[in-house]
């Protein structure tokens, strides 16, 4: 949609009555984080489940409810050398999400280990990373907005094989968490997909090691990149950063909102943006016509020009984002087809990716197609797919991937999002963890696999969304998953 004074003018005096964010050093906690839900958890018996039950179903929003209290585990004394954590949501959403932890060692894979509960329920647990120093995990809520909760997760993995919740946080101006980059020293860059009420504007945000809201990008005083998001939708979902060329990456999904009962449709972006990353400000606006949803882009491990990859959607396609080339009309960073993934991969809801360390392989997930898609990027000009688009894969729903420290492995989850009936996104899942091995070629084989559906039968099953691979091999350098 054009952007007229008029949507100028209202959109700005809107985003004024918020609070401005700086990107400080220090900041102060949150004023706004609220650990664990509006309505606090009572400590008696069968209440907080009476509370649950006789909650009435609001439009949009859901009440702001405990928790039920957890069914009991055990946890177990192994420590494996390779470790899966898995940030999960139970398929009972009045009990607490929570990040589960499983042995992925040959001998014993599968191997439940534990599991940590956050305070809140129903956040629809969404994407997840580790620190640089590798003490701490943070996971992002889906759908935390809807329940008035905070939004990012972070927990202390110091000890590895024992994780602890250790805070939560939110936003100001934005909600919805995505996708999140680790910064090298310490914290977190995490994309919001929407508006602090869901809508359109989203932001990138800052968290620095603690956990705590550094800022939101772009800044209302950043008058330049304001007047580029009222441009065109801003829905940041995707995020990936060159931090030596001192660019970021953020490519826009879907309005949040537009997702969710009543609806006129889902509206989905055709935009990424190009950041300056030293001032946090936006240096173009990147289009791939008709895409339908860019949901992914990542830069192309040790590719000279800094070239990235981002997803089409609607269109099942994969283009190349070159951020240091020109125009013809001088403005930065130019887009070009890379590959066409076929008929099967087109409007599939979803397509996440990761790459190999040395960025030669490229790892797709076409939703519901079932399927995973690889690309060996060699030579970027003739890439080469190496699986067959008309296999009929062991994988159901499969979206987040993430390639295993010792590159042997692709870890693949079977779960993508399911709103129930409050929304239009319910995909088909297996809500299983693929364990699958990569072949010296680049190509997949399909084995194992953890089904949480059964492991945690107990709260409704499991709906594990992301994950975070450690090798521990050496216990003093541990390993983790490349992005």
């Amino acid at each position: 949609m054009p952007l007229t004074p008029l949507k100028a003018a209202f959109l700005l005096a809107l985003h004024a009555t918020s609070t401005f964010a700086s990107p400080v050093p220090n900041p102060k906690p949150n004023p706004l984080s609220i650990p664990g839900s509006l309505i606090p958890s009572i400590p008696v018996p069968g209440v907080n489940e009476i509370i649950n039950n006789l909650a009435p179903p609001i439009p949009i929003l859901r009440l702001p409810t405990p928790p039920i209290k957890s069914p009991p585990f055990t946890p177990s004394n192994l420590k494996p050398k390779k470790v899966g954590y898995f940030w999960t949501g139970p398929g009972n959403i009045q009990y607490a999400d929570f990040l589960a932890v499983y042995s992925l060692d040959d001998d014993t894979f599968g191997t439940f280990i534990t599991l940590v509960d956050v305070p809140t329920s129903g956040n629809e647990p969404h994407h997840l990373n580790v620190a640089k120093d590798g003490k701490t995990l943070v996971g992002t809520g889906l759908l935390s907005l809807l329940k008035t909760q905070d939004v990012e997760y972070f927990f202390d993995i110091s000890d590895p094989y024992n994780p602890v919740f250790r805070n939560s946080g939110r936003a100001i101006l934005s909600s919805i968490g995505d996708e999140i980059v680790a910064k090298p020293d310490g914290g977190f860059f995490i994309t919001h997909m929407g508006s602090a009420a869901g809508t359109d504007l989203g932001r990138l945000t800052e968290w620095n090691a603690q956990g705590k809201l550094i800022g939101e990008f772009p800044a209302l005083t950043d008058l330049s990149s304001t007047i580029n998001i009222l441009a065109n939708q801003f829905s940041p979902h995707g995020l990936s950063i060159d931090f030596d060329k001192n660019i970021i990456l953020t490519s826009d999904f879907v309005v949040p909102l537009s997702t969710l009962k009543p609806s006129l449709g889902i509206q989905k972006a055709d935009t990424l943006r190009l950041w300056n990353l030293a001032t946090r400000s936006i240096i173009s606006t990147i289009t791939i016509p008709g895409g339908g949803g860019i949901q992914d882009v990542k830069f192309i491990p040790g590719n000279k020009d800094s070239a990235a990859i981002a997803t089409a959607v609607e269109l099942g396609q994969v283009w190349i984002i070159y951020p240091f080339k020109h125009r013809a009309d001088g403005t930065q960073g130019t887009a070009e087809l890379l590959f066409d993934l076929g008929p099967r991969a087109k409007g599939v809801v979803a397509i996440y990716t990761d790459f190999s360390a040395n960025g030669r392989f490229l790892y797709l997930s076409l939703t519901t197609a079932n399927h995973i898609a690889v690309l060996d990027l060699k030579d970027l000009k003739k890439p080469v797919r190496l699986d067959n688009p008309n296999e009929q894969q062991p994988v159901i729903g499969v979206h987040s991937l993430r390639v295993t420290p010792d590159q042997k492995n692709l870890v693949a989850l079977g779960y993508f999002v399911q709103q129930g009936d409050i929304g239009l996104i319910n995909t088909p899942a297996d809500y299983k963890v693929h364990y699958v091995d990569i072949l010296p070629n680049g190509s997949l084989s399909f084995n194992r696999t953890i089904p949480f559906q059964t492991e945690f039968a107990n709260r409704g099953g499991g709906k594990p969304h992301f994950s975070v691979i450690a090798d521990l091999t050496d216990p003093k350098n541990p390993k983790f998953n490349s992005y």
